[in-house]
């Protein structure tokens, strides 16, 4: 799919901003990763969490360079790319120490530089390479990258998928009111930008209804209709789709249909396009994050519809490995982990079992996205534990529980939590079959948790404080960068 998202203009300058990179690199050898997922997958936790660790050099023993220590240092540097706001690690750190709140989410693009000076563990590349890699982790909400299919679509195509999509079962109540209100305006009428307005507030509303999470739907482009950021008001983002529209019948000048079809593409060429020329295909390597126990909690319905953004989202990049020429022009990703985040929301005995069943949604997604050439790894992780392990009696029987401090509001058996009382709280289990997250078996299996605030931080005999505790963080680091410190 990624292949037909530019013209030939927006590929000459790809090759020209690649060539450019690639000649800074001779110099100072530099990775792009991408850090992508849904709100509240926890993109802004996984990148605060990683930089941490390595910096203060936190318990990764399944990341080669660091237990083997032939890592010597790691330390923040200025970002390359003026133009794009910098990631707030240090605010993001303070509220998750500090404070022990969860940091914002995700809102727009950021980037930050790690450089990590280290011994390879060659002989041979110790001769001729000082040993130092720059890491420059751009963040980004996955909404925008699912505006991606949408450069291959015409304002027509556009309208018949989200109608389609919208009068699904586990959308139909939550578009009625759009889809009323559509139906009762001629597309033919004279442009009026009251009643576009109109249209484009009511469509913007049943999509933030999707995001709720009691129905934890992934597929709900336009991206930035969720998230506008300075573009909130402007006419690119004050359009809708309209019903009974034919690919056949042009529309007419002047009409609401025209202005309607007219704002669609300047989306497509002011906002799509930019962020995919800019930014995606600058990357080297990509995390997916999924918060596929949400989706679980919501049904059958929503586990669905996560697949069904996955493989969108997977559809979208370059991905595979090129040759000493190619990649002299045009960068592809060739690694790409997807994690199902939030593992410490569950007892470790059913990580394998969340690790199973976002395999099983990541195999069918890469198989419809026609993904191949690049390595594709799944885990099942939590950036920051925020709970421990324990058991409790209940009778004969010894549970496996949780124990951490939810969330203030957070409710149980009809106890609400204040946010200060640490509690224990047996999760259940994940079903042994991962296809009955589909229905397959005729159950939805829904899944039912709360959330937790940060951990309290423990301290070392020293009395410094130790980095954030993690679940598999060191597995993702591996499969991301363990190559390159080799």
């Amino acid at each position: 799919m990624a292949s037909s998202l530019t013209s030939l203009t927006d590929e000459a300058r790809i090759v020209f901003d690649t060539i450019g990179g690639r000649a800074a690199g001779l110099v100072n050898p530099s990775l792009r990763i991408g850090v992508t997922g849904l709100s509240r997958a926890g993109k802004t936790v996984f990148i605060s969490a990683l930089v941490h660790n390595l910096i203060h050099g936190g318990r990764l023993p399944l990341f080669e360079a660091q237990k083997s220590g032939r890592i010597a240092r790691t330390y923040l540097e200025e970002q390359p790319d003026d133009a794009v706001p910098r990631f707030q690690y240090e605010d993001h750190i303070r509220a998750l120490v500090e404070q022990r709140v969860w940091p914002d989410s995700t809102r727009a693009i950021s980037e930050l530089r790690l450089t990590i000076d280290y011994e390879s563990a060659s002989g041979w590349n110790r001769m001729f390479s000082r040993g130092r890699l720059s890491v420059d982790i751009v963040d980004y909400p996955g909404e925008w990258l699912l505006d991606l299919p949408l450069l291959g679509k015409s304002y027509t195509d556009f309208s018949r998928d989200v109608f389609e999509l919208a009068a699904s079962p586990v959308r139909a109540d939550l578009s009625a009111g759009w889809r009323k209100a559509a139906a009762a305006v001629d597309p033919d009428r004279d442009a009026d930008e009251m009643v576009a307005r109109d249209l484009a507030e009511i469509f913007t509303n049943y999509l933030k209804a999707g995001k709720d999470d009691s129905r934890a739907l992934s597929t709900l482009p336009p991206g930035r209709f969720l998230m506008p950021g300075d573009l909130e008001g402007s006419p690119a983002l004050t359009f809708a789709p309209l019903p009974g529209l034919d690919d056949a019948r042009r529309p007419r000048p002047g009409s609401l249909h025209a202005m309607m079809a007219r704002r669609f593409e300047a989306y497509k060429t002011h906002v799509v396009k930019p962020f995919f020329r800019e930014h995606v295909t600058r990357l080297d390597r990509q995390i997916v994050l999924v918060d596929a126990m949400q989706a679980m909690n919501a049904g059958a319905g929503a586990v669905a519809d996560l697949e069904r953004a996955l493989t969108e989202i997977l559809g979208c990049f370059r991905q595979g490995r090129g040759s000493i020429l190619t990649d002299l022009f045009s960068r592809r990703i060739d690694r790409i982990l997807i994690a199902a985040t939030k593992a410490d929301h569950i007892h470790h005995e059913s990580h394998d079992r969340l690790q199973a069943i976002v395999r099983r949604i990541a195999d069918r997604a890469i198989a419809r996205a026609d993904f191949v050439g690049a390595q594709v790894e799944v885990v099942a992780m939590a950036a920051v534990r925020a709970t421990r392990e324990g058991t409790a009696n209940e009778g004969s029987n010894a549970l496996p529980v949780i124990i951490g401090t939810p969330l203030a509001g957070e409710t149980i058996d009809g106890e609400r939590f204040d946010g200060q009382t640490e509690t224990a709280i047996f999760p259940g289990d994940l079903p042994a079959q991962p296809g009955a997250i589909f229905g397959d078996h005729g159950s939805s299996h829904p899944i039912r948790f709360v959330r937790f605030r940060p951990p309290k931080l423990e301290q070392g005999a020293s009395g410094l404080t130790l980095s954030l505790p993690h679940i598999r963080l060191d597995r993702a680091l591996q499969f991301l960068l363990g190559d390159q410190l080799a």
